[in-house]
């Protein structure tokens, strides 16, 4: 079910070409939230302009049973992969229930106890950011109670963008779950009509889904996001930098966690390529026990650069370095290879292969992709 793709407003003073979010627009979901018991998927990113989904909600007399809390929190002060505990609440009082961990599915007894779930979080349009995990564990859980599944979208900012291998089934993990490439230019909302379209929800049971879209929204526009997604990506720059940065975590080579500017510089103590140096240290809610911390690290500066996309230079420069020095770069290849969603990407590197030939791999993935997404898209295409 698809509501408002016309592009509807919320307000009268709003300019009738101004993005609006699928939350800031209540006309279109309202109705369907009245007198229902609803949970909540969300974090920092879920506002209706200044007002937290959830405080707004509330004000609006909605009934909110439960929080369900993704990677980073409810409020987005958790490290990346650090533990999230349940809790209540302060500020409303509702239970906070962790999905991110060793229970990424709420328990069926908390489910049956809601007739509508919401997923309202900001994306950035790489497979490996777990957001879309979380939502499609979240819509398993709701198709296997019998309950509604809403996502209020809200646009990609890499979304002009598809590239990348398409993750290959025994590659699956958390940090990529679908058979689609790093970058797959689509919004949650498009991306939760695919998992549902292309049967990838383990459950035999259909799931009631509706999207309430982002209205006057094209895929190429430019869309600069009004609260971080998460601790370690602080700004537009480390967002656009994000697919082609990840890649190191795999590696012992920094990329700015634990400074003012994480994803947007790259390092290393002993191998260097560049002049810039930093020095990681520990920062609470976003870099606890960074690599390298407490080392000066010497390499590259990208706080200016034009990187956009998936552009692998960077890695490839950095893998010849240490090749050269008789070092081991990528020092978890296992982590290396879900992140890649194959074996091949890393392998080729390893052998030297050329940044053309490496894109020329995955391009008739990519061609099969674009054609299997096409059902599913809510805003016009970007060629």
């Amino acid at each position: 079910m698809l509501l408002g793709i016309s592009g509807c407003v919320s307000t009268s003073d709003t300019k009738q070409n101004e993005i609006q979010v699928g939350a800031s627009q209540p006309e279109l979901y309202m109705p369907m939230l009245q007198g229902k018991k609803v949970g909540l998927v969300v974090n920092q990113t879920s506002r209706v302009g200044k007002q937290h989904l959830v405080d707004y909600l509330q004000s609006k007399g909605v009934d909110i049973r439960f929080v369900f809390a993704p990677e980073h929190g409810f409020r987005g002060d958790h490290d990346a992969g650090a533990h999230v505990d349940n809790a209540i609440d302060q500020a409303t009082g509702i239970p906070v229930i962790s999905i991110y961990g060793k229970n990424k599915k709420p328990d069926p007894f908390l489910m049956q106890q809601l007739d509508v779930v919401i997923f309202d979080i900001q994306d950035v349009g790489v497979r490996f950011y777990t957001f879309i995990s979380s939502m499609h564990y979240m819509m398993e859980a709701a198709a296997d109670a019998g309950i509604k599944f809403m996502v209020f979208d809200r646009p990609n900012p890499n979304g002009k963008y598809v590239d990348g291998p398409i993750l290959e089934p025994e590659f699956r993990s958390f940090v990529g779950m679908h058979p689609i490439p790093v970058l797959h230019g689509m919004t949650l909302g498009e991306m939760a009509q695919m998992i549902r379209g292309e049967h990838w929800l383990d459950t035999d049971k259909s799931l009631d889904l509706t999207v309430i879209p982002v209205a006057n929204y094209r895929r190429e526009m430019a869309y600069s996001l009004p609260v971080k997604p998460s601790p370690n990506l602080p700004n537009d720059q480390s967002i656009q930098l994000y697919p082609s940065l990840c890649f190191f975590e795999a590696t012992p080579v920094s990329i700015g966690r634990g400074t003012d500017f994480p994803f947007q510089v790259i390092g290393h103590d002993e191998v260097h390529v560049g002049s810039f140096e930093f020095s990681p240290r520990s920062i609470a809610g976003a870099a606890s026990h960074p690599k390298l911390e407490g080392k000066q690290a010497t390499g590259q500066d990208l706080r200016h650069s034009e990187i956009a996309g998936l552009d692998l230079q960077p890695l490839l420069q950095w893998s010849k370095a240490f090749d050269e020095k008789g070092l081991t770069f990528f020092t978890r290849a296992s982590f290396m290879d879900k992140l890649a969603g194959t074996d091949k990407l890393r392998l080729a590197i390893e052998q030297g292969t050329s940044m053309q030939a490496l894109h020329q791999q995955w391009q008739d993935g990519i061609a099969q992709f674009r054609q299997q997404r096409q059902p599913y898209l809510l805003y016009p295409d970007y060629p």
